[in-house]
């Protein structure tokens, strides 16, 4: 065959997938097989039929050849016994031979059926015990009873020559007998070593068969699945750059084709998110150079503009208690303006100082007691609330790791929320609850004050958003804005209870162990060790 036939026949096999494979396989062992039990079958039936031949026809065919044999021999017995001596008792061996003969040789020309040679063997045998039994045993048989018969011997002669004949043809039959079983042994003997080597023959193939399924399975299937899931395992330990080669059946080839070709998607995706990475590290890095500089700016604004806010807080103050009363009420009027307005202005620029150093500026989180926490809290509110009148209860508390200072900025705020937002009618009375749910802590500080409309259950805890004019209610509007931060911050949530109408529920979680943030303290700013203070 030339290279340009064996290409195309080449390239044909090529494309054949795991599953033409297996059936082409499947399909060559299966009439291998099959061949083999035609074989095997047909060897086990010549070998059955041999041994059926031999068991059922020639040995059974020789025995009643030997019985027929002698059943004559006890016919010649009787009849010479009862023709020397006239006695009845021995007439009874010769026709018990006699009923016998007939039924051996019925069994022997059933047997020899189809047997010419053995037919013909018979035939002379039946023919000479015939002739014998005609000229001497049957005419003594008959003669009475008593007496010696005369025909004994008269024809002793005659009739010892006459059985010799049936002998000599019942030898000849059983000579003939035996050469056709010794034959059919040697056959039964032929036929069992036929078969023997057959069978092995057949074991060596069948084993041969598996072997070259087996080596087939190993160098189409389970080598290539192998290779392809040894170079998968390099890819998925990290080297993107190692090549996964296409081996074995169509299907296992594409299959190793569309894995390097993810692998390869894979490794531009990865250059692609590595330089997108990078691309992040440098502008979070930026972002942090740019947050510590707006913290130091944040820091040191807040220090420079509160610096002449005392200057004109001091001032003012000089001036009306010295001219407070000489100038006309109008002047008195403006006065208290300024000193109002830079009194507010120092609260807002310190509360909007401590709102951004919320989250950026903390301790180490460790174990707070909440409930000395708000009895620490409590303590700095008294003024407030025993002006207030105010009746204030809690359940106990629970021990969890935060800030400890941002905790006393969130209990300040929420309980002076609840002091001063109370109602005019009605003795304040406030509630702080605590409930574990799981992993988290749920807190709730319920009061009967004047309360939240719905719709603003979300408006209140953004910066700067106030509900009443500050001639009605004091503050920045930072409180609960620094209150949603803290917590967030914590890993909770915060929001106004709907469900609850006679007055305000704040509620708020808490998790047991606080999320990792990892945030330094920003350049120039000092740690907060005070105490904290209220921020509307």
């Amino acid at each position: 065959m030339t290279g340009d036939e064996s290409q195309p026949r080449a390239r044909g096999l090529s494309a054949w997938t795991t599953r033409r494979w297996l059936r082409a396989g499947v399909a060559a062992s299966l009439a291998v097989l099959a061949l083999l039990g035609l074989v095997g079958a047909w060897i086990l039936g010549r070998t059955a039929s041999i041994g059926a031949d031999l068991v059922d026809v020639k040995s059974p065919a020789l025995t009643v050849s030997v019985r027929l044999e002698s059943a004559l021999l006890n016919q010649e017995t009787g009849i010479r016994g009862y023709g020397l001596t006239g006695l009845p008792d021995f007439l009874q061996p010769y026709r018990t031979g006699i009923a016998e003969q007939k039924s051996d040789t019925a069994r022997l020309s059933d047997l020899l059926r189809g047997d010419t040679a053995g037919l013909r063997d018979l035939r002379t045998v039946r023919e000479a015990a015939e002739k014998w039994q005609e000229g001497f045993a049957r005419p003594i048989a008959a003669s009475p009873a008593g007496a010696p018969s005369p025909l004994a011997a008269d024809q002793a002669t005659a009739g010892k020559a006459a059985f010799d004949r049936a002998r000599r043809a019942m030898s000849a039959q059983q000579a003939g007998l035996r050469v056709e079983r010794d034959r059919a042994r040697s056959q039964l003997a032929s036929a069992m070593r036929l078969r023997n080597w057959v069978f092995t023959a057949i074991a060596l193939v069948i084993a041969a068969l598996a072997g070259l399924v087996f080596e087939g399975l190993r160098r189409g299937i389970t080598t290539p699945l192998a290779q392809l899931g040894a170079a998968a395992r390099t890819v998925a330990d990290g080297d993107f750059g190692h090549p996964i080669n296409p081996t074995g059946p169509a299907d296992l080839r594409r299959l190793s084709g569309e894995i390097d070709s993810m692998r390869r998607r894979l490794v531009r995706e990865l250059d692609f998110s590595e330089e997108a990475r990078q691309r992040l590290d440098a502008q979070s890095a930026e972002l942090q150079r740019s947050n510590a500089e707006l913290e130091q700016f944040a820091y040191v604004a807040s220090h420079d503009l509160q610096e002449p806010l005392r200057k004109i807080s001091s001032f003012t103050q000089l001036l009306r208690r010295r001219y407070g009363g000489q100038l006309d009420d109008r002047a008195d009027q403006y006065i208290d303006y300024a000193v109002d307005g830079a009194n507010r202005m120092q609260v807002l620029i310190s509360d909007l100082l401590d709102f951004s150093r919320v989250g950026r500026v903390h301790r180490v989180p460790e174990p707070v007691d909440l409930g000395s926490v708000v009895r620490r809290t409590l303590s700095s509110l008294s003024v407030g609330t025993e002006e207030a009148g105010a009746v204030i209860t809690r359940d106990e508390l629970p021990t969890l790791a935060a800030d400890p200072t941002q905790m006393g900025m969130l209990w300040q705020n929420l309980i002076g929320n609840a002091v001063k937002f109370r109602a005019p009618d009605r003795t304040p009375r406030i509630h702080v609850s605590a409930v574990e749910d799981g992993e988290l802590w749920r807190f709730s500080v319920t009061d009967n004050g004047i309360g939240i409309a719905p719709e603003y259950a979300e408006k209140v805890f953004v910066i700067f958003q106030r509900l009443h004019t500050k001639d009605a209610y004091s503050g920045s509007g930072i409180g609960l804005a620094m209150c949603k931060k803290i917590v967030e911050f914590h890993g909770g949530t915060i929001f106004v209870d709907p469900e609850y109408t006679d007055g305000t529920r704040i509620t708020f979680t808490l998790p047991s162990e606080p999320p990792q943030s990892g945030e330094p303290q920003a350049a120039g700013e000092p740690r907060e060790t005070g105490e904290p203070r209220e921020t509307g």
